[in-house]
C-alpha cells in the first residue's frame, strides 16, 4: 500500500518506518509530528474501511488517548483557579466523602491510585453520572494513595463529574470550547453519528493487560473493561462515539493530537508552572492489578521503563498517552516535540511495535 503525506528534511527514516507499517497492516494508519509550532511529519496510509483509503482528515477512535486529552481540559480548569488537585475531592463533591474516602484528594484520582478501578454494580457502561454515583459511594480496594492501577473506564467517570461539578458543563462541551474551537482542532468528545470515523479492527489474537498472568486478577480487568474491545459491536457503535465517555471515547485525527501537545509545550493552554504540576511524578510503580509499570502525572502517562514514550534518552520528561491496540500521542518537552500516532487496527502491546518504532525512527531524527 501507498504512503501519503510528507516529511521535513532529516525525517526520512520516520517515513521508511511508517512505510513499513503501512506494508504489514490491513487496516489504515498515520503518524503527525510537530516541533516548535511547525509540522515535521504528516504521514498516512492504508484503509480507513473496506473500499475508503485513509486521508490525512480521517478520524479514529482515540480509546485511552482520550485521557491526554481530558488531562489537558482539567490542567486548564487548574489554571483557572477552578480545580485544585491538592484540594480534597468532597470540597467539589460532596457525596465523594463516605466509605473512607472523606480525605481523598483530588490528585489520587487523577494519577490512579484512588482505588476505585472498576464500578461493582452492573450499570450501563455509557451512563457517566450512573457510574460516578455508584462511584461516589463504593468502598475502594485499597486505602486511597497506596497503590498504582490503571482506572481504564473509571477514571472517566470520575473525572467527568469533577469537571462537572466545578463547571456545570460535560467534558464534551468542555473540550469544544477550551481546545477544539480556540485551536482548530479536528477532536470530539461526544461524536455526533454523521461524522465518519474509520471502522475499528481487531488483529488476530488481540487481547488486553498482555503482562498479566493471574486468573483472578484477570477477572478483574474483564469487569474493568465491560467487554469493550472483545469485538467491533461495541468500539464501532454510534452509541459509543457518541457518549462523552472521558476514559476512551474521543475521535479525532493525528495532525489534531499532535498539535493538542505542541500548543501545551507552546504554552499557549496553560501556564508553564501548572503543566509542570500536571507532568510530574505523583505516582508510579508495578500496576496492582496489571502487573505493568506504570508512571502517571495528573492524569498523563509519563517516560516508563518499558519505553512507552521513546527509547532511552529520547526525553525522561516525556508526556503523553496512549490508547488501546496501539495509539501514542504526547510530547518531549526537551527538545519541542510532540507526536500522534493514530490506527484503526487494534494489536496487543506485547507485539505491537508500530509506535515504538517511529519513536526511535523520530529519536534519531529529532
Amino acid at each position: 500500500m501507498t504512503v501519503h503525506g510528507e516529511v521535513r528534511p532529516g525525517y526520512e527514516g520516520v517515513r521508511e518506518a511508517f512505510g513499513d507499517i503501512i506494508a504489514a497492516t490491513t487496516g489504515g494508519a498515520a503518524f503527525s509530528v510537530f516541533r516548535d509550532g511547525a509540522p515535521m511529519v504528516r504521514l498516512w496510509g492504508g484503509s480507513a474501511a473496506d473500499g475508503v483509503p485513509w486521508t490525512e482528515d480521517t478520524r479514529t477512535v482515540l480509546f485511552s488517548g482520550t485521557k491526554g486529552v481530558v488531562a489537558t481540559v482539567l490542567a486548564v480548569l487548574t489554571a483557572r483557579g477552578l480545580l485544585d488537585p491538592e484540594e480534597r475531592v468532597a470540597r467539589y463533591w460532596p457525596q465523594f466523602a463516605v466509605a473512607g474516602k472523606d480525605d481523598v484528594p483530588v490528585s489520587q484520582v487523577l494519577s490512579h491510585t484512588v482505588g476505585l478501578p472498576y464500578v461493582e454494580s452492573d450499570l450501563p457502561m455509557l451512563d457517566n453520572a450512573a457510574n460516578a454515583h455508584a462511584l461516589a459511594a463504593q468502598h475502594p480496594l485499597w486505602t486511597p494513595g497506596t497503590r498504582v492501577a490503571y482506572h481504564a473506564l473509571t477514571y472517566g467517570y470520575l473525572a467527568t463529574e469533577l469537571a462537572r461539578r466545578v463547571t456545570g458543563e460535560d467534558l464534551g462541551a468542555l473540550v469544544r470550547s477550551l481546545l477544539a474551537g480556540p485551536h482548530g482542532l479536528d477532536l470530539r468528545l461526544g461524536t455526533p453519528p454523521t461524522v465518519p470515523v474509520a471502522t475499528l479492527r481487531r488483529a488476530p489474537g488481540y487481547r488486553i493487560s498482555t503482562f498479566l498472568k493471574d486468573q483472578e486478577r484477570r477477572r478483574i480487568v474483564e469487569r474493568m473493561y465491560r467487554g469493550l474491545l472483545d469485538s467491533g459491536d461495541s468500539m464501532n457503535s454510534p452509541e459509543y462515539r457518541g457518549a462523552t465517555l472521558a476514559a476512551g471515547g474521543a475521535v479525532g485525527t493525528a495532525t489534531a493530537m499532535a498539535r493538542l501537545y505542541d500548543r501545551l509545550l507552546a504554552g499557549e493552554l496553560v501556564p508553564p508552572d501548572v503543566l509542570a504540576q500536571a507532568t510530574r511524578t505523583w505516582s508510579e510503580g508495578i500496576d496492582a492489578i496489571n502487573d505493568r509499570p506504570l508512571r502517571f502525572g495528573l492524569g498523563y502517562e509519563l517516560a516508563d521503563p518499558i519505553g512507552t514514550y521513546g527509547p532511552a534518552g529520547a526525553d525522561p520528561a516525556a508526556f503523553g498517552h496512549s490508547g488501546a491496540g496501539g495509539g501514542r500521542h504526547g510530547a518531549w518537552p526537551g527538545r519541542g516535540v510532540s507526536f500522534s500516532f493514530v490506527t484503526n487496527e487494534l494489536q496487543a502491546e506485547d507485539v505491537d511495535e508500530r509506535a515504538s518504532a517511529l519513536l526511535a525512527a523520530l529519536h534519531e531524527a529529532a
